[in-house]
């Protein structure tokens, strides 16, 4: 990390840039309100490192020891914000809460959820098109069609979007209809994927694979962060552990961990952590108090006809109640749900 003189010019910084390319090294800027920093990727030498120290305008070259460079605090110490449609920010002093069913099954059943939520302040709609099952015989989505139902009803109630893909050449279909695209669990490591999402000017929610670990997902939003995308948010969605009781445990421990050694947004998943819609309010409280950035949390106007993951879904009524208990948390906490 090249950190830069609180004088350096613009022109020193894009000296900097230059220089760093010239000896065959690709880098990435993030503008602090004191400092600006450039992330230097690829293999250092001991000369490369002075040459760099020399260059007008830079404080100081420090060599960063973890794997994740871009995706650390380190290049860009300040909590990050990411702007998503109709002035929605992820990111900084506010909880974004983004709501709506785990898949799109139909107009009536969509527009329903997305009066639900969006009557209750929300302003981002979370549903699914593709929908990746563990079963083939369960209900893998409506595909484009649902595409085409998100974005419609979106527009109409003036929301955000964010919804699943699931392959490298879907990536450019789904950013022409939503706002933000969602990497699952499953496809936390599908390195084309992740390469391919980093090519397209959409924000990503990366959500934690089942069985990884902190730094292992860290650097999987290494990997969008170096193809060239910085609106990287990640999304904690519980782990597989030995305890049946839920379907995931979460990793609330995971919250302050992430807030220590990285900047990124971080959204809770309380619904796919739970797999029981009672469980779901508790955990999301608890993100919101550890000091999570947003939620995703999944309703359904009529939870019990569901097509996919019914069980885990509020009704209209429970989400209210929710949206309710956690302005009060996020107000003790010094937030604000939005």
């Amino acid at each position: 990390m090249i950190v830069m003189a609180a004088q350096a010019t613009p022109e020193q910084v894009q000296a900097v840039l230059d220089k760093v390319r010239e000896l065959g090294l690709a880098a990435e800027v993030s503008h602090g309100t004191e400092r600006t920093v450039v992330g230097v990727l690829g293999h250092e030498t001991e000369s490369v490192v002075d040459a760099l120290s020399l260059l007008e305008g830079v404080e100081r070259v420090v060599r960063v020891l973890h794997d994740y460079p871009l995706a650390s605090r380190d290049f860009h110490p300040q909590d990050r914000v990411i702007e998503l449609a109709n002035g929605v920010r992820l990111g900084g002093d506010g909880v974004l809460v983004m709501a709506g069913p785990c898949a799109v099954e139909s107009r009536a059943q969509l527009q329903a959820a997305a009066e639900a939520v969006a009557a209750q302040g929300v302003r981002v709609l979370r549903g699914g098109a593709f929908k990746p099952r563990t079963s083939p015989y369960t209900f893998q989505g409506l595909g484009e069609e649902g595409l085409l139902l998100l974005r419609q009803v979106a527009d109409q109630l003036g929301l955000a979007v964010v919804t699943e893909v699931l392959a490298p050449e879907d990536v450019e279909l789904v950013a022409a209809h939503a706002d933000m695209l969602q990497i699952g669990a499953r496809n936390m490591q599908n390195y084309r994927l992740l390469q391919a999402c980093a090519q397209v000017e959409r924000p990503v929610l990366l959500k934690r694979g089942m069985s990884s670990t902190v730094e292992e997902w860290l650097q999987a939003a290494e990997y969008i962060l170096a193809g060239g995308n910085l609106q990287v948010a990640l999304c904690e969605r519980g782990i597989r552990s030995f305890e049946p009781a839920v379907r995931f445990s979460l990793d609330i421990t995971s919250v302050p961990v992430l807030k220590r050694l990285t900047s990124l947004p971080l959204v809770v998943d309380p619904s796919h952590a739970a797999g029981r819609h009672e469980y779901v309010p508790a955990i999301a409280l608890a993100a919101v108090a550890a000091g999570a950035d947003g939620l995703l949390v999944e309703v359904h106007p009529k939870p019990a006809e569901a097509l996919s993951d019914g069980a885990q879904s509020l009704s209209p009524s429970a989400f209210a109640e929710l949206m309710g208990r956690a302005r009060r948390v996020a107000e003790a906490v010094g937030r604000e749900l939005r």
